[in-house]
């Protein structure tokens, strides 16, 4: 049996401790010498949690999932919106005229790309900010309950955060689970959108001095769809999308496919094309000529619905149907069936 006691080293530049074990049969003939262990100075909490919080913030952003989330829908809307220009003006597949776009959009396109692009920058600074916050609560809070993480500054608390006790990074959700909250984020998001969009046409303020922005294309096109005040884009696609993500309690790797999907979905919206074997005209009916209803003038009081389902505007009255009809000239017309005569 081994008894051991701890004899303070020689006073040296760094603080040491040296740990002696006795065997007990020698009573100290073999006096073994552990290597010396360093002890790190005691650091002032403020000091350290400073420290933790700084260094758990920067490896958080270090292509985390919630980065990723953050910039790939920005690249996506860019990369799809950009197909739609490579493949040129199909005046036999428009749903108006270039002679149209160019009669009755008010803007020009390159006032919509830097609209565009103050948009994304703004909502991009504002899921930023919430990350850092968030980022910095919950390492404020595990250093809080964890004492002993004070000894590890070196570590990421962040990595703390995504991973369970064993250390092992958690597994994503099954298939069957990331489709239903596939299903419930866009129930989520449909129904904030339409409220939110129908109150933005409503209010006579709001709409003067927010909406109407995204009605200066009265003709859309596929890069002007998020075209809209910053204002707006905080109000229907931020805070939309943040509710559609925490109610369906997807992770934030799921979260990445869906607001990329929702971008296509969106950017097709606004293409202000009629393609034959378009897979999202398939299967959903809140299309690009759906849509373009909206943008006209005898629409804008209806077809609310945005970006998935047009339930709530069948529910509550404001669905106005259409009829898809060639026109002479080529291409097609999306011809409201109540002005129908």
């Amino acid at each position: 049996m081994n008894s051991c006691v701890h004899a303070a080293s020689k006073p040296r530049k760094s603080s040491q401790t040296s740990v002696l074990c006795l065997s007990s049969a020698g009573y100290g003939d073999d006096l073994k010498s552990i290597p010396p262990i360093r002890r790190k100075p005691i650091l002032d909490h403020g000091t350290a949690l400073t420290h933790s919080v700084s260094q758990s913030t920067a490896m958080a952003f270090a292509a985390s999932d919630e980065l990723l989330g953050t910039f790939v829908p920005v690249a996506v809307y860019w990369v799809y919106s950009g197909i739609y220009v490579l493949l040129g003006d199909l005046e036999n597949y428009r749903l108006h005229t270039k002679a149209e776009e160019n009669a009755k959009n008010i803007v020009s396109k390159w006032t919509v790309v830097k609209g565009v692009l103050l948009q994304q920058a703004f909502q991009i600074a504002v899921s930023l900010l919430l990350f850092t916050v968030i980022t910095i609560l919950l390492t404020v809070v595990i250093s809080h309950r964890c004492t002993h993480c004070m000894d590890r500054t070196d570590r990421s608390l962040r990595v703390q955060v995504i991973k369970d006790e064993s250390g092992a990074e958690k597994p994503q959700p099954s298939v069957p689970a990331i489709i239903a909250q596939f299903i419930v984020a866009m129930f989520v998001l449909d129904t904030w959108q339409y409220f939110m969009h129908r109150y933005m046409h409503v209010n006579k303020f709001l709409y003067k001095h927010v909406h109407s922005k995204h009605h200066t294309l009265v003709v859309p096109y596929a890069f002007g769809a998020l075209y809209n005040h910053p204002l707006e884009g905080l109000l229907l696609d931020t805070i939309g999308g943040a509710l559609a993500f925490l109610v369906s309690g997807m992770t934030p790797r799921t979260g990445i496919f869906f607001f990329s999907f929702a971008t296509v979905k969106t950017v097709d919206d606004h293409c202000g094309l009629w393609l034959p074997g378009n897979l999202l005209h398939v299967f959903f009916s809140n299309n690009s000529a759906y849509h373009d209803v909206h943008h006209q003038l005898y629409g804008s009081k209806y077809n609310f619905s945005q970006p998935f389902f047009v339930m709530w505007d069948k529910i509550l009255g404001t669905y106005m149907p259409y009829s898809l009809e060639r026109r002479k000239e080529g291409g097609f017309e999306a011809r409201p069936i109540k002005l129908k005569s």
